[in-house]
């Protein structure tokens, strides 16, 4: 028999080989998250370049708007991705740290399960002057507003209102949904805003101004100038290691959006209907852009935790039904949401057919692994629950030790999981699958810019005098116009 120290030197050897090991597993996945958010990063710059490109060719005031606001949002996700890579590089240098450690002790891998959130029916009340909206004096003041939210590194936009004073509401119908948001989420809601009554013609102006300058100062230094004026000027480089160096983004001409009122939403606003929040308001009445706000906004914020929708934990199972002792019945056992359903055979689970016995797994529900019993190879799993002032308890039990303990973990992490998310799991909130954001096909009564460009009836499309580029944004405007990102 080999000696108690020995035993305990080799059981500690073997608990940090297993640190190590998931010290392992997790820096490769973070290599390969860090992969992913680099091909991110280099997509939306690709974007930003076109969407320049996209803005300075624009003739009309509705493309001109949504091309900025093309840029603004390739913009705000550049800089999501950039952090989210300096987290991730953080966290690979503390995990380096731990495992250089000679002390380090035992891990707790206990993290709560991830969740989706989702926001829709945004609404935000104007407070309009008597003589602005009764009266319909004034001058009649109009901007393109829409709305950038951010979750962590997801970053979504509305689709774009013209806001007036017939107006006594701005609403934007998108329902936005973050699939991976933890319990700690931080959920920003940025109101952006432009006046619409500015030139947004003289987008070709400053291409005018390059070509008399390239006449007036020679061919040479008019080259140099003509270069330093294009739109696209400003892009990225690469430093010789495949990441991309972000130069600064490139003045182009065209309409500016301007930040009007934020807030930020977490657990604590979540309720299954719609909640009036508080907005901060950044503008005033002598920007262009302002809007005469309220000072706050509806909406429906819902989450649906994964333990509430996905199965944690299933697999065969003994449940004992009545007094006998030997009333042991098998079942096959998935733990979801608030429930334990237990099925005669696991064909019966997948074939939605009723459960036999539906055991409450709540907040409320008390588990305990109970003394061995004589008939059975493992422990017993006691769960008891109120029902009407009632204490019921249900007995159960796996094949082996192994498998009470993977239940009895999954049980735990279960408890875990609700006291994280909270109000979330009293019950299962709906929330509605959004909808796509732009139309496959684009009807060239839009005035769409991917129309001007492609319509062969009128073979004088915006940009096809110039074939330099016409295939670039050709590119560019299938992708903006068939992409729901």
């Amino acid at each position: 028999m080999m000696p108690i120290d020995r035993l305990a030197d080799m059981e500690e050897k073997l608990r940090i080989l297993e640190d190590l090991n998931m010290i392992y597993i997790r820096q490769i996945a973070l290599s390969l998250k860090d992969s992913d958010i680099q091909k991110k990063i280099d997509y939306e710059i690709r974007m930003r370049e076109g969407a320049c490109k996209l803005l300075a060719a624009c003739s009309q005031r509705d493309q001109a708007l949504e091309a900025s606001k093309s840029l603004l949002t390739c913009n705000a996700r550049i800089m999501a991705y950039m952090s989210e890579l300096q987290r991730m590089k953080e966290a690979q240098v503390m995990q380096r740290l731990a495992c250089r450690s000679s002390d380090a002790g035992p891990m707790d891998d206990r993290s709560p399960c991830k969740g989706k959130v989702a926001i829709s029916d945004l609404r935000i009340p104007l407070m309009w002057k008597d003589t602005d909206y009764f009266k319909n004096k004034g001058e009649l003041h109009r901007c393109a507003v829409f709305c950038l939210l951010q979750l962590g590194g997801e970053i979504f936009d509305t689709d774009m209102v013209m806001v007036d004073r017939t107006l006594t509401d701005i609403c934007f119908d998108n329902t936005i949904v973050f699939n991976e948001a933890s319990p700690g989420f931080e959920l920003r809601v940025e109101l952006y805003s432009c006046c619409s009554e500015e030139d947004y013609s003289a987008g070709s102006t400053p291409r005018k101004l390059a070509s008399k300058l390239s006449s007036s100062l020679g061919r040479s230094a008019g080259k140099k100038m003509r270069a330093a004026l294009e739109p696209g000027a400003s892009s990225p480089t690469s430093n010789g290691g495949g990441a991309a160096i972000l130069l600064p983004v490139p003045s182009v001409p065209g309409p500016k959006y301007h930040l009007l009122a934020h807030t930020t939403l977490n657990l604590s606003h979540v309720q299954d209907s719609f909640r009036t929040h508080d907005l901060t308001i950044t503008g005033n009445e002598e920007c262009s852009y302002w809007l005469p706000l309220y000072g706050g906004v509806c909406c429906r914020l819902a989450a649906q935790p994964h333990c509430m929708t996905q199965q944690m934990m299933s697999g065969c199972l003994r449940v004992k039904l009545g007094g006998e002792p030997q009333g042991w019945t098998n079942v096959y056992g998935v733990l979801k949401g608030t429930n334990l359903f237990c099925y005669h055979q696991k064909e019966d689970m997948e074939a939605n057919v009723e459960p036999v016995l539906t055991i409450g797994i709540n907040k409320e529900t008390r588990i305990r692994a109970a003394e061995k019993d004589p008939h059975s190879k493992a422990q017993n799993i006691c769960i008891t629950n109120q029902y009407g002032g009632e204490e019921v308890m249900h007995t159960l039990t796996a094949d082996s030790r192994e498998d009470t303990q993977r239940w009895m973990e999954a049980f735990w992490q279960q408890f875990y999981d609700m006291s994280q998310w909270r109000q979330c799991c009293d019950d299962l909130m709906k929330i509605e699958l959004p909808s796509p954001r732009k139309p496959a096909i684009v009807t060239p009564k839009q005035g769409s810019l991917y129309h001007e460009m492609v319509a062969p009836a009128s073979g004088e499309g915006l940009l096809l005098q110039d074939n330099a580029v016409s295939a670039e944004i050709r590119a560019l405007l299938s992708s903006y116009y068939n992409d729901s990102y």
